[in-house]
């Protein structure tokens, strides 16, 4: 199946071609046509399965140019927001509509000469959005498509009351919500079960990994995460990683920390460093000016990178899906991909938790050359059950 069988339109089959796509993924495939049929749509994808085009695709071939915000797509993140409208652009470029960016950490100035130069498409994340709803700078009324993404990830970040806000700002009246989400816990379920009319579900591959994907824990002791971490950068032919964190403040130091390395080409991306920094740190990654980016998953969600050759999670996520959304930047589309995950005893339950979501047992490897303090986590010998020493001439019971 080729993308001129869903009924997309001329313009936007034109962009495809250039942008070197034949074939749709699963989520394409599905949700093309019923979101071009005018349908709500719930739909569960993981990162790397082409969502974004999912969405944009058909909507940009629905609407005809009006100058007035006819689409609008909410995302939790500024990088997510700036990803997404580049996508709409890009799909978009031969319909003649204009794409507005709304997003905090910049200057409202620019964004409102963008909504005034006549935008069909509103890409934004909530508290930008709401911003220019209070100095009346967004209008709400001719919108016909509202795209609500990550919602997951908006819920994690306490986004919902101003995701409902904007929701009721919008026509009901014949308006189209499409609405995706990582996963579907209830308060999600809830959420969308008030803003959607009658939705088709789409669910491709909730946890699955790419079959291309080699997966290893590393275990070692706790004093030894930081040595490993260097270790294994030294033994694996990378051309480009990305190692993931759970705080900012773990991101930044072992940002300094490789560079002692002399490597580097390495740039880390977090909610505390300054919008302008994370999308240079972004996009140099991409470009390959940064062979290393050391990211927090909150910065890394849904972020669309191609081309990584290995994943590193400095510890074991605590939530086992987060492992899925970290080493889905890995072993796209067919490529091989490493994920590697420093293992402490401290951790053995996140471990266990990630193996049976993945419902894979993921097996533990140690690095040659290297020197282990001991624990544990190493010892792969039997354990033996300990028995007590027999002591005879003991009073025997009457």
């Amino acid at each position: 199946m080729g993308f001129d069988t869903l009924g997309l339109s001329a313009a936007v089959l034109e962009a495809i071609e250039e942008s070197g796509y034949t074939t749709p993924t699963p989520i394409q495939a599905q949700a093309i046509p019923i979101i071009l049929d005018g349908k709500d749509v719930i739909g569960a994808s993981q990162t790397g399965t082409g969502k974004t085009a999912a969405f944009a695709l058909p909507t940009l071939s629905k609407i005809e140019k009006l100058g007035k915000p006819q689409i609008l797509v909410l995302e939790p993140t500024r990088e997510l927001a700036h990803q997404v409208a580049e996508q709409f652009e890009k799909y978009g470029k031969h319909t003649g509509l204009k794409v507005a960016l709304l997003y905090g950490g910049v200057g409202l100035g620019t964004q409102a000469e963008q909504l005034a130069a006549g935008a069909d498409i509103v890409v934004a994340t909530p508290g930008r959005l709401v911003d220019h709803f209070y100095r009346t700078t967004m209008r709400f009324g001719e919108i016909k498509v509202l795209i609500l993404d990550e919602v997951d990830r908006m819920l994690d970040m306490g986004f919902l009351p101003q995701v409902r806000k904007i929701v009721n700002l919008c026509p009901w009246e014949g308006r189209q919500t499409l609405f995706f989400s990582a996963t579907m816990p209830p308060a999600i379920q809830t959420f969308a079960q008030w803003c959607l009319t009658e939705p088709l579900s789409i669910e491709i591959a909730r946890s699955s990994i790419p079959t291309t994907v080699t997966h290893a824990f590393y275990p070692v002791a706790m004093d030894q995460r930081d040595d490993i971490l260097l270790e294994l950068l030294k033994q694996t032919d990378y051309h480009s990683v990305m190692i993931f964190t759970r705080t900012r403040k773990e991101a930044d130091q072992l940002t300094s920390l490789i560079k002692t390395t002399g490597q580097v080409k390495v740039a880390a991306m977090h909610s505390d460093i300054s919008q302008v920094d994370r999308m240079k740190a972004l996009a140099g990654f991409k470009a390959g000016d940064f062979e290393i980016l050391v990211a927090t998953d909150v910065a890394a969600r849904g972020i669309d990178i191609s081309g990584v050759s290995h994943v590193i999670n400095y510890r074991v996520p605590e939530n086992a899906e987060d492992y899925v959304h970290r080493i889905g930047r890995t072993g796209r589309a067919e490529a091989e991909g490493d994920a590697f995950t420093i293992l402490t005893a401290d951790e053995l339950d996140y471990a266990k938790s990630v193996e049976i979501f993945i419902d894979q047992k993921i097996p533990r490897r140690k690095l040659e050359d290297f020197e282990y303090i001991y624990t544990a986590l190493l010892d792969t010998s039997p354990i033996k059950a300990i028995r007590k020493k027999k002591t005879g001439g003991g009073k025997k019971r009457r």
